[in-house]
């Protein structure tokens, strides 16, 4: 009896070592091949973070937030990092996106070391390049809070230059316009180059309502699809999280990436870092999305219907809680 019992328990222990290992759930992220993001999925990549949640992520470098958009739409990537006002509006139509707060990070009016301008109201008849366009909503935020802080209509008194965000920092640099309403990583890394902030949009949101930093841009993926997959989401925000726990406090984790960021000096790697950082989300989702709701009527008021769709109010749902948005 005794070695019968010996031979079951080996027989048992032989088929649990023989177990295959619970197979990896496939994700796909679609991202701007040269996005801040792909720092994230990096250092998430090179710790296993990914793998440790149960996920083969395969990251997809695309030429545009348009071809991002594509992508998630035509069902070729999972995720994509995107803002939660095209999320909105695209529920408004009938799809069943939804939105995770990634970072609060926000971009910023910069002047040239030697201007004259240190007020908003000293923007008045001068050229300001704007990254994006006339619907940009960093710039129609400020343009709302312009007119409340400073009564001056900047879409009036001001000469407007839009165009692609590289091209408007370096006729910056020229002295080709005075001032520049930029991205984060752009404004930056002028900044790093002696250039000044006039104001951030973090400040203006907070004066238009918001009460804390404001997670602008985010993971986006169908409602269905993480409802249908719920380990394979749930364990992309879980890595996303953990990687960003390691970028907020390890300087190690970011020499490695020194290539990835394209920093041309160490002044300009200090300034990314240090903005990424404080771009960390640290809100729960309620409070981000309670804010969104107050500057969606203001992207609405000056924006209109081409910017934020038919919807009056932020659409339901737009805002994922993890157990169904």
């Amino acid at each position: 009896m005794r070695n019968l019992l010996f031979a079951l328990v080996i027989s048992l222990s032989a088929g649990l070592a023989a177990a295959p290992a619970a197979a990896e759930e496939d994700l796909s992220i679609g991202v701007l091949k040269f996005g801040t993001i792909s720092w994230l999925l990096d250092t998430m990549q090179h710790y296993g973070l990914d793998k440790a949640e149960g996920i083969k992520l395969d990251v997809l470098p695309l030429a545009s937030n348009q071809a991002t958009a594509v992508g998630l739409q035509g069902g070729s990537v999972d995720i994509i990092a995107t803002d939660w006002l095209w999320v909105s509006r695209e529920r408004a139509g009938g799809s069943d996106f939804t939105f995770s707060p990634f970072t609060t990070a926000l971009g910023a009016i910069m002047v040239p070391p030697d201007s004259d301008i240190k007020t908003l109201g000293d923007l008045k008849g001068k050229t300001l390049g704007i990254a994006g366009g006339p619907l940009d909503k960093s710039w129609l935020l400020t343009v709302a809070y312009a007119l409340r802080t400073a009564g001056i209509d900047l879409r009036t008194d001001t000469r407007q230059v839009f165009g692609a965000p590289p091209l408007l920092s370096e006729k910056a640099q020229q002295g080709e316009i005075d001032a520049v309403l930029n991205y984060w990583p752009y404004a930056s890394r002028l900044e790093a180059k002696g250039f000044t902030q006039l104001i951030g949009i973090e400040d203006v949101v907070k004066e238009l309502g918001a009460k804390g930093e404001v997670s602008m841009v985010g993971f986006v993926f169908s409602e269905t699809w993480a409802k249908d997959n719920p380990d394979a989401i749930g364990g992309f925000l879980r890595a996303a999280e953990k990687a960003n726990e390691i970028l907020a406090t390890d300087d190690a984790a970011w020499e490695r990436l020194k290539p990835l960021m394209k920093a041309e000096n160490e002044a300009t790697f200090e300034a990314l870092r240090r903005r990424y950082r404080e771009g960390i989300p640290e809100r729960s989702t309620a409070q981000n999305e309670a804010d969104a709701k107050v500057l969606y009527h203001f992207l609405r008021e000056f924006g209109g219907e081409r910017l934020v769709g038919p919807s009056q109010e932020l659409a339901p749902g737009t805002f994922w809680t993890g157990n169904g948005a």
